[in-house]
């Protein structure tokens, strides 16, 4: 097992869950030790050798029956990839190199590779019923190993070069971790020398060795904390233990970079629920759930110790479970759009991501207040008993099956149902949209938030991924983007997207990182109740395009209304709107129907409808084109490497083919198209029956789509909602400038949601065309003037995008 350096520092925090469990054979858990935050107790001062002793258990799990059964296949799995690791080892005298594949070892790639892969054999060989247990030739090698490392490619000496990743957070933890599992079999010489190089790489998690001026944030600042808080164990040093612990807090520049605190911009987690990394990345499903696993880790590693985490601020990381991660996650899987550039991983996919930030979770309910860890509880419980396409026991180490399984056996906890409602993520500009059976996340990007991040040989095909990309979860169908959809699907036809189909060159091919801000302004929306949302984005084609489109989505209780206005272009080539791009796996043959009729099963099959009304695919739901569209549909089979969208020195993919089955819904827009526009209704989970009669209902009502103003009526629930691109009126609503307004009757009281999406306002006024009287409840940024066409004054100004609410009486 190979995995990115992510996912190996994330799975590394995870396993942490037994920190504050005893592992047992039975389906009862005990706390290890007493966590202040949870018993309120004075606690005892811990040693050095406890905490050593506690930080093996992070790594291994400590004691378990090899015989319980829900460990079986776990303790086989690492079993059999560190015996693969093991005979792959190069234990001969004249090697230059720890495995052939990683050669030569003075690459930083390679000796990062090198100290994960034997941070893997130290586990096994400390796991009581792995076939490397105990074994005097393995723990002699493993000392042996770690020493020509040193000597060869990783010592204070060297100068970093390539990634400073490796340098400063990959090797010094696999390497700590390490001389934890081995401290009583290495040298005191050796032990000396590894507590130096941490020293010259990682000696502090404030500031960036390579560029002293740059303050670490972050996922990053917990990495290094974590190393810096193992160095201090390993070396007796009260000093390091300190810094580490005070890191989490940033005491060196007074707060600026804690990351027990909401952010407004840069990284770091916002009130709103966002979590940004890089500065301009949504990052929550990656960097976010290391930062978790890795605060969680130096939570429950140094709890009870006279270095325990004591900052009442640690609550900003108990309040991101539910309002940062829970919305992302749907039944344990983490959502592909804030997985950044980890969607290229082969290794990191989105059941990884999200397994690992379950087990972080779970961590830190061990040691949360019991308000919170009773609730998170109840939402795991949930994730995991739904899964069962990729389950968490298939994913989950050791450590991390302890405290699942104590959770799934207490009968005390209850499932939680999925999270329902509606999220606008203004600060990452994401929305997530939640039913009881479905869920519908939307990419967008704007000139505050990247549409893409590429780099080190990742993400080479990530061009379309921020350009109103729209993932379509469905509670029976969780292996849709997990399933090698990234290696095989179409990246120029992306469901959600309009593009121009001109050819693009691979994205991130030389070394570090780099994200691409496209300059529109608009892009999020507003929600109403936590129930209904109205988003939008302007897209802003790439140099090298001037495709130009204004888009929205109206997210309702059973159907997404997309609605796409001003798609023009001058550049000689066609646009499209992707409907959708299903995958269908490697042998799908899911029947479509159009306006009724059965079309063809046949790979290869492609038809063009001159003026379809609906469609309807088996296992995902209704299409409704509300005016009729010229539609085109495709079924072909795709077949593509992982290599050949992530060429990276550890993360890089294989080059074995994939090949996958699509099903695809478009609309052209012809060549260099003038003022066009789309409009289709997704209805997931749907039958035929419920897609037609919804046809020929028409229980939404378009009543703009232009460039002015997009705006649909659902009159059954008395909602209004409209996207305003500037100055003017739809609906019977008037705004004085760009907005995302819904508006809702219920009896004699009305709801209203207004948002500025593109931050370019101070005040916003909002008419509405029928008579008010006084307001009931409204946030201080909104005034009434009552009247027989009221007017709402909202102060949008220094929001950064976020909804403004309003309760009146008629």
């Amino acid at each position: 097992m190979n995995l990115s350096r992510r996912t190996l520092l994330a799975a590394s925090s995870a396993t942490a869950v037994t920190a504050a469990t005893t592992l047992m054979t039975s389906a009862g858990a005990a706390h290890a030790w007493p966590v202040a935050a949870a018993s309120g107790e004075a606690a005892a001062t811990a040693d050095f050798d406890t905490l050593l002793r506690r930080a093996e258990t992070l790594l291994t799990g400590g004691e378990f029956d090899p015989a319980d059964t829900d460990f079986t296949a776990a303790l086989a799995a690492l079993s059999t990839t560190a015996k693969g690791l093991w005979e792959a080892f190069d234990r001969s005298a004249g090697r230059t190199a720890l495995w052939p594949d990683l050669a030569p070892l003075t690459d930083p790639g390679n000796f990062g590779q090198s100290y994960t892969r034997l941070r893997t054999i130290a586990v096994a060989w400390a796991t009581e019923g792995t076939s490397l247990a105990g074994s005097t030739e393995v723990a002699d090698a493993l000392v042996a190993a770690l020493r020509f490392t040193y000597d060869t490619a990783y010592n204070p000496a060297k100068r970093e070069t390539g990634n400073w990743w490796f340098w400063e957070i990959g090797a010094p933890r696999a390497l700590m971790d390490c001389s934890v599992i081995l401290r009583d079999r290495l040298p005191a010489a050796d032990l000396t020398d590894y507590l130096s190089v941490v020293d010259r790489f990682c000696p502090d998690a404030d500031r960036r060795t390579n560029s002293p001026s740059l303050a670490e944030t972050g996922a990053n600042r917990t990495d290094k904390a974590v190393i810096v808080a193992l160095r201090g164990l390993l070396g007796q040093d009260t000093g390091k233990l300190v810094s580490a612990r005070d890191a989490l807090s940033d005491v060196r520049d007074s707060g600026r970079n804690s990351l027990f605190r909401y952010t407004s911009s840069g990284d770091g987690f916002y009130e709103d629920g966002s979590f940004v990394q890089h500065d301009v990345v949504a990052y929550t499903g990656s960097y976010g759930v290391v930062l978790l696993g890795g605060t969680a880790y130096l939570l429950a590693l140094l709890a009870g110790s006279e270095w325990a985490v004591t900052d009442p601020k640690v609550s900003v990381m108990y309040e991101a479970v539910e309002r940062t991660f829970a919305p992302v996650i749907f039944d344990g899987l983490m959502m592909d759009s804030v997985r950044g550039r980890a969607i290229s991983r082969e290794r990191a996919g989105d059941h990884r991501d999200g397994a690992t930030a379950v087990a972080a979770i779970l961590l830190l309910s061990t040691g949360a207040p019991a308000e919170y860890a009773g609730r998170w509880r109840a939402l795991v419980k949930g994730w995991l008993t739904r899964n069962r396409t990729t389950p968490f026991t298939a994913l989950a180490t050791l450590p991390q099956l302890a405290l699942a399984k104590a959770v799934l056996n207490d009968r005390t906890v209850k499932a939680e149902a999925r999270t329902t409602g509606t999220f606008v993520f203004a600060d990452m500009d994401r929305v997530v949209h939640r039913r009881p059976g479905w869920a519908c996340a939307l990419s967008l990007s704007s000139k505050r938030i990247s549409a893409y991040e590429a780099g080190n040989g990742e993400n080479l095909h990530g061009w379309y991924t921020g350009d109103g990309m729209t993932y379509l979860y469905d509670g029976d169908d969780l292996g849709q983007f997990n399933d090698g959809f990234w290696p095989t699907v179409d990246p120029y036809r992306l469901p959600g997207t309009t593009v121009d189909t001109r050819q693009r060159t691979d994205l991130g091919t030389g070394a570090g990182t780099s994200t691409y801000r496209p300059t529109n302004a608009v892009a999020g929306g507003a929600v109403l109740d936590g129930r209904y949302g109205a988003a939008a984005m302007e897209v802003i084609g790439a140099q090298g395009t001037t495709l130009r489109t204004k888009k929205s989505w109206f997210l309702l209780d059973n159907a997404v209304i997309a609605l796409g206005a001003g798609i023009t272009a001058s550049d000689g080539r066609p646009v499209e709107t992707i409907v959708e791009n299903r995958n269908l796996g490697t042998d799908g043959s899911n029947r479509l129907l159009v306006d009724g009729v059965h079309q063809p099963v046949e790979q290869g099959w492609a038809q063009d409808f001159g003026r379809a009304r609906w469609a309807h695919v088996d296992g995902v739901g209704g299409y409704v084109f509300p005016e009729g569209t010229a539609l085109h549909a495709l079924r072909e089979q795709r077949t593509g490497t992982w290599r050949a969208i992530d060429t990276g020195a550890d993360t890089g993919g294989s080059t074995d083919p994939v090949t996958r089955r699509y099903l695809t819904l478009r609309v052209d827009h012809g060549v260099s198209p003038t003022d066009a526009r789309y409009a289709y209704v997704l209805l997931p989970g749907a039958s035929a029956a419920a897609t037609t009669v919804w046809s020929h209902s028409r229980p939404v009502r378009i009543v703009a789509n232009d460039a002015t103003a997009q705006a649909v009526e659902v009159r059954r629930a008395g909602l209004t909602a409209v996207n305003f691109w500037g100055a003017g009126t739809a609906a019977g609503i008037t705004a004085s400038g760009p907005a995302s307004v819904l508006v809702q009757r219920r009896g004699g009281h009305v709801l209203v949601a207004v948002a500025d999406p593109g931050r370019t306002l101070t005040t916003l006024s909002v008419e509405l065309p029928f008579p008010v009287r006084s307001v009931v409840d409204a946030d201080d940024t909104v005034s009434l003037v009552p009247g027989r066409r009221p007017v709402l004054t909202v102060a949008v100004g220094g929001s950064r995008g976020h909804t403004h609410r309003a309760e009146l009486i008629q």
